[in-house]
């Protein structure tokens, strides 16, 4: 019965430090590169940023991926960005 308890503390104490670990909103943004035209969607909770650095950001934040879909469907139909 030890056995079982010290095996739920340490599950629950690895759940709660997963969680602590991930994002709690990624968000997604436009990006816009500058030779191109060319937009893409952009993960916020990637670390890194985007390479090579021509590149500028198009729009605001917004908290899933379907709405930077939308938004970018939005920026090409208004000319804004290129395919």
């Amino acid at each position: 019965m030890r056995r079982i308890s010290m095996l739920c503390a340490a599950a629950g104490l690895a759940a709660v430090a997963f969680a602590a670990a991930s994002p709690a909103e990624a968000g997604y943004h436009l990006i816009r590169w500058q030779d191109s035209g060319l937009c893409q969607i952009w993960d916020e909770s990637i670390p890194t940023t985007p390479w090579p650095a021509g590149y500028h950001r198009a729009s605001a934040s917004v908290p899933s991926f379907l709405d930077a879909l939308a938004m970018k469907d939005s920026a090409l139909k208004s000319g804004h960005c290129s395919w």
